[in-house]
């Protein structure tokens, strides 16, 4: 816990403090707590329709109003939050997982199965991730988990050609070498002794990974091809309310505020942990 709290007091080499690690657990903090939150509770029912409650603006009865079909507005976020906050740590889960494998192994082994997959993986980085996404979501469908999968794998590249990348840093090292000498295996030299010492870049780049699957997810669901009712994701939730942004801009502007806070967050949080030293 001390070694914890250690990471945002002052260095001592250059006197500055880890404000963007500091800034970004707090606010990362508030959005998992808001979600973890609205797992077990929320303030009304947020599939609930009300037509004589439709379009209110902030009150204390509604923080964030309502919208055009009377629902509450921050019981909608904290439902739509979850289902966001999921798809962007499946996203992550599929394309951090298995791009960590295949960097590691091309990086570590080289030859002629490293050049094909890089330039497999040159070809697919060519495309925006939200354009390949769109490839993917033709071939497996609509819905939450199509989106999940389909974003998973338009991540796999980056994520793939980082570790690649560290692993070619370090794979000539003389504690590799050591551990050759000594007759250990090829596999635990590559999830032993090289994969721990890329854990920084890698949760760095986990972090702005998450960002663009958030901002990826709630473009999708922007064009209708993501979660799909009853189920309701930020970006959903966004696409319903650009109808009303004149006559009840708050609604808008809430939703907004919640996917920018949340995108926010990971970005100083990746920022953070790239200067701990």
């Amino acid at each position: 816990m001390n070694k914890f709290f250690s990471l945002f007091k002052k260095n001592k080499a250059t006197g500055e403090r880890n404000t963007f690690l500091l800034m970004g657990v707090i606010i990362t903090g508030l959005i998992l707590l808001m979600v973890i939150v609205g797992i077990f509770y929320t303030p009304y029912n947020p599939t609930k329709m009300d037509s004589s409650a439709k379009l209110q603006g902030i009150s204390f009865k509604h923080i964030m109003g309502t919208d055009n079909m009377g629902r509450d507005v921050f019981s909608r976020v904290m439902y739509g939050s979850r289902i966001t906050v999921a798809i962007a740590m499946f996203t992550i889960f599929i394309g951090a997982g298995i791009g960590t494998i295949i960097g590691a192994l091309t990086g570590y082994f080289g030859g002629i199965a490293d050049e094909i997959t890089m330039r497999i993986i040159d070809a697919m980085l060519a495309f925006p991730s939200i354009l390949l996404s769109l490839v993917f979501v033709s071939l497996f469908g609509t819905g939450t988990y199509q989106v999940a999968v389909a974003l998973g794998i338009s991540f796999i590249p980056s994520f793939a050609r980082i570790v690649r990348g560290e692993f070619l840093r370090c794979k000539n090292m003389d504690y590799v070498e050591v551990a050759r000498l000594q007759g250990v295996s090829d596999i635990r030299i590559i999830f032993v002794h090289i994969l721990p010492n890329t854990v920084g870049v890698l949760l760095s780049s986990v972090m702005i990974g998450f960002n663009n699957a958030v901002l990826a997810e709630a473009g999708l669901s922007f064009l209708g091809i993501g979660a799909q009712p009853p189920y309701a994701s930020l970006g959903k939730m966004l696409s319903d309310a650009q109808s009303y942004l004149f006559n009840r801009p708050s609604y808008v502007i809430s939703i907004g505020f919640v996917i920018v806070l949340m995108v926010l967050g990971f970005s100083f949080l990746g920022e953070g942990i790239k200067r701990i030293k």
